[in-house]
C-alpha cells in the first residue's frame, strides 16, 4: 500500500543530490582581492597582469595568484591588511586608465566553477558597504526638456526674422512674448511644422501678443522615462570611476533609483559624488552692455548675470554655445604654471561647434559655467518643504586667444575641485537632480559580526526543532528531521543556483522556515495519530495520514506563499530578502515535508504488513 514508484524515489534522491552539489560552494568561504578593470581606455591582458605583480614585489607585498578572468585581473590575498596594502600601492602604480577596486574573491574549487557552481552573494548588511535609494526629480526633467526647446525656440526665431520680446520658462510650460500679432501667426505655423510633440495655445489674454507651449502628454512621459535610465546610466559611470566592485544599481518604481556599494565605507565622498547634478556651460561674455544695468535690476534681454567663484560678478551672454553633454574625457592634470586645471576632450560634434565659435570670436572672453543642482530643506509654516535650485558658477572666464578645437583646459581650480569636476564629467551629467532619500552604511566588522549571529539563530533554531521533533514524535520525528536537513540544503542551493543575495532579513526568513518547515509534519503525523486510535491499521493510517492533511498543508503554504509575493512586489531591499527565502523556504518545504518524508517512511515501514508505528 505504502510504496513510491521507482521514478519517485528517484526524482527525491536526485533533487537532495543535486541541491547539495550547488549548496557545496558556499562552503570554501572567500579570498581578500584586489580587483583591476579596465576604464575608457584600458585593456586587461597578460602585459597588465604582469605590470601588477611587478608593482606588487617592488613594495614586498605577498599574494595568492593573480588571475585574468574575462574583462577583468583578480589579485587574492590572505587578509584585509594586505588587501588594503595593494590597493594603495595599484592605485599609484598601475596607469589612471584602470579602475582599482576591493573585492571578495571566491575559493570554489575549478571543478564546481566549471558546471556554475558559484556561492550565493552576501547583502551590504552582512558583507559592509553602503546602501542609497535615490529619488529622481521628474518636474526637473521636463523643466530642463523645456529650457532645451526655449533656447532651439530663441535660433529658430532668429533665422527666421520674427521678432520677439522674451521667452519665459516655468516649470510645465514655455511663454513667447512677440512685438506683433502677425509675427506670432507666422511662429505658430513654423512651430507646428518643426515640432510635433508641443501644443502651442495663443494667449488672447495678454498684454503683448503671446504663444504658451507645452510638452504632450506623450512627449512628457518619455523625457521622464530616458532621464530615468539615463540617470543610472551615469551612476554606474560614476560607481565605476570611484572603484567599487560589484556595485548594485537598479530602477525601483517610476521615479526611484536603488545603489549598493560593497565594501565602501566613505559615506561623505560616495554621497558627494553619486549626487552631484553638474555640468558645464561655455558661453560668451557680454561686452556691449554694462554689468551696473544689470545690478540695478535692468539686465539686458539677451544676457544673464552670474557670480564668479572668486566673488565677482559678469554679464554673460544667454546663449549656450556648449554643455557638457559633448565632453567625452576630462582629467585632473596641470597647467603650464603647474596650477591645478581640468583636461577637457570633446566629440566631434563639439569639436565641431568649439572651433568655429571660437574662430569667430579670437580676442573675446569665453567663460566656463559649473552648474550644480541643489536641494534645499527649509520650513514653511512649520511644514518641511525641499527646494531644489540650480547654482551657477563661472570657474574659468579667460580671452579666447586662438582657435580651440577637440582637446583645451579648464584652470583656476583648487587640486581638489579639479579632482572632483573630472571625475563627474567623465561619467557624465545627470539628466534629472536626485535626492538621497535613505541611506544605510554597514561597516565590515558590524557585517561579519551579523553573520555570526544569523549563522547562530538558524543553528539554535534548526537543534530545539530537531530535540522536539525527535522526542516528541520518535522515528517520524527522526524522519522529519531529516527533511528538514535537507530543507536547509535546498534553501541554500536555489539561492546559488539564482545568485540571489542573502540579507539579514534573509536569514530571518530562514529562521522562520525552519520553525514553519515542520508544520506540514507536525499535521501529518498527528493525523496518522489520529487514524491509529480510531482502529485503523499503521499501513492504512500512513496512507490518510499524507492523503488527508495535504489540502490543510497545502492552503496555510499557499497563503504564506502569496503574503511572500506582496512583500516582494511592493517592499525595498531588505523586505525583499526576506521574501525570497521565505517564498524558497515554502516551496522546498512542501516538496521535503510531503514528498520527502513520504519516501523515508515508505522504506522503513511499505514493506511490513502490520508494523509497529513509532509515533
Amino acid at each position: 500500500m505504502n510504496h513510491y514508484p521507482m521514478w519517485k524515489n528517484l526524482l527525491v534522491i536526485a533533487v537532495i543530490v543535486i541541491g547539495g552539489f550547488f549548496a557545496l560552494p558556499n562552503l570554501f568561504g572567500d579570498n581578500p582581492a584586489v580587483q583591476v578593470s579596465a576604464g575608457r581606455y584600458g585593456k586587461v591582458d597578460l602585459a597588465l597582469m604582469s605590470d601588477v605583480e611587478t608593482a606588487l614585489k617592488a613594495n614586498s607585498i605577498d599574494y595568492i595568484a593573480a588571475e585574468l578572468n574575462d574583462d577583468r585581473l583578480l589579485v587574492r590575498f590572505d587578509n584585509a591588511d594586505i588587501q588594503l596594502k595593494a590597493k594603495d600601492v595599484l592605485s599609484t602604480a598601475i596607469d589612471s586608465n584602470y579602475i582599482v577596486a576591493l573585492n571578495l574573491a571566491p575559493t570554489t574549487p575549478a571543478w564546481l566553477a566549471a558546471v556554475g557552481a558559484e556561492p550565493m552573494n552576501l547583502g551590504l548588511d552582512l558583507r559592509g558597504g553602503v546602501h542609497f535609494l535615490m529619488e529622481v526629480d521628474m518636474d526637473a526633467a521636463t523643466k530642463l526638456a523645456l529650457e532645451s526647446f526655449a533656447s532651439e525656440f530663441r535660433v529658430l526665431l532668429r533665422d527666421e526674422k520674427l521678432r520677439y520680446r522674451k521667452i519665459d520658462v516655468d516649470d510645465s510650460t514655455v511663454t513667447i512674448e512677440f512685438r506683433s500679432d502677425e509675427h506670432r501667426d507666422k511662429a505658430i505655423v513654423k512651430l507646428n511644422d518643426e515640432y510635433n510633440d508641443i501644443i502651442i495655445e495663443p494667449l488672447e489674454t495678454a498684454a503683448s501678443p503671446s504663444l504658451f507651449v507645452q510638452l504632450t502628454e506623450v512627449a512628457v512621459r518619455e523625457i521622464q522615462t530616458n532621464a530615468l535610465q539615463q540617470n543610472i546610466m551615469t551612476l554606474r559611470n560614476r560607481i565605476n570611476e570611484l572603484g567599487v566592485a560589484e556595485p548594485t544599481v537598479q530602477q525601483q518604481g517610476e521615479n526611484r533609483i536603488v545603489v549598493q556599494l560593497p565594501g565602501v565605507q566613505d559615506t561623505a565622498q560616495a554621497k558627494k559624488i553619486l549626487g552631484a547634478t553638474a555640468t558645464l556651460e561655455f558661453r560668451l561674455q557680454d561686452h556691449e552692455h554694462d554689468v551696473r544695468d544689470a545690478l540695478s535690476g535692468r539686465p539686458p534681454a539677451g544676457s544673464k548675470l552670474f557670480n564668479h567663484r572668486d566673488g565677482q560678478q559678469y554679464l554673460l551672454h544667454k546663449r549656450i554655445i556648449l554643455t557638457g553633454e559633448h565632453i567625452i574625457n576630462s582629467a585632473a592634470t596641470f597647467d603650464e604654471n603647474g596650477s591645478p586645471a581640468v583636461s577637457i576632450t570633446l566629440d566631434g560634434k563639439g569639436a565641431g561647434i568649439f572651433s568655429n565659435f571660437t574662430r569667430d570670436n579670437v580676442g573675446n572672453r569665453l567663460a566656463v559655467v559649473f552648474i550644480e543642482s541643489k536641494t534645499l530643506t527649509r520650513k514653511v509654516d512649520g511644514e518641511i518643504v525641499k527646494e531644489r535650485r540650480q547654482v551657477p558658477e563661472i570657474v574659468s572666464i579667460a580671452t579666447i586667444r586662438s582657435q580651440l578645437s577637440k582637446k583645451f583646459q579648464i584652470t583656476g581650480l583648487e587640486l581638489s575641485e579639479a579632482n572632483d569636476l573630472a571625475l563627474i564629467l567623465r561619467a557624465g551629467a545627470l539628466a534629472a537632480p536626485i535626492e538621497i532619500v535613505e541611506e544605510r552604511t554597514i561597516g565590515p566588522s558590524l557585517g561579519q559580526e551579523n553573520i555570526d549571529k544569523g549563522f547562530q539563530s538558524v543553528v539554535i533554531g534548526f537543534v530545539f526543532v530537531l530535540v522536539f521533533m525527535a522526542l516528541w514524535y520518535k522515528v517520524f520525528g527522526g524522519v522529519a528531521n531529516l527533511a528538514l536537513a535537507a530543507n536547509l540544503i535546498l534553501i541554500v542551493a536555489l539561492l546559488s543556483m539564482l545568485q540571489a543575495t542573502l540579507t539579514l532579513p534573509g536569514i530571518a526568513g530562514i529562521v522562520l522556515t525552519v520553525g514553519m518547515a515542520v508544520d506540514a509534519n507536525v499535521l501529518i503525523f498527528e493525523r496518522i495519530k489520529e487514524e491509529l486510535r480510531v482502529g485503523n491499521t499503521p499501513q492504512a493510517s500512513i496512507d490518510a495520514g499524507y492523503g488527508k492533511a495535504f489540502s490543510t498543508i497545502a492552503d496555510a503554504n499557499i497563503t504564506t506563499l502569496i503574503a511572500a509575493i506582496v512583500l516582494f512586489g511592493f517592499g525595498t531591499g531588505s523586505i525583499k530578502g526576506f521574501a525570497i527565502t521565505l517564498s524558497l523556504g515554502i516551496l522546498t518545504s512542501m516538496f521535503t515535508a510531503i514528498m520527502g518524508t513520504r519516501a523515508v517512511v515508505n522504506a522503513i515501514y511499505g514493506g511490513k504488513s502490520r508494523p509497529n508505528l513509532s509515533i
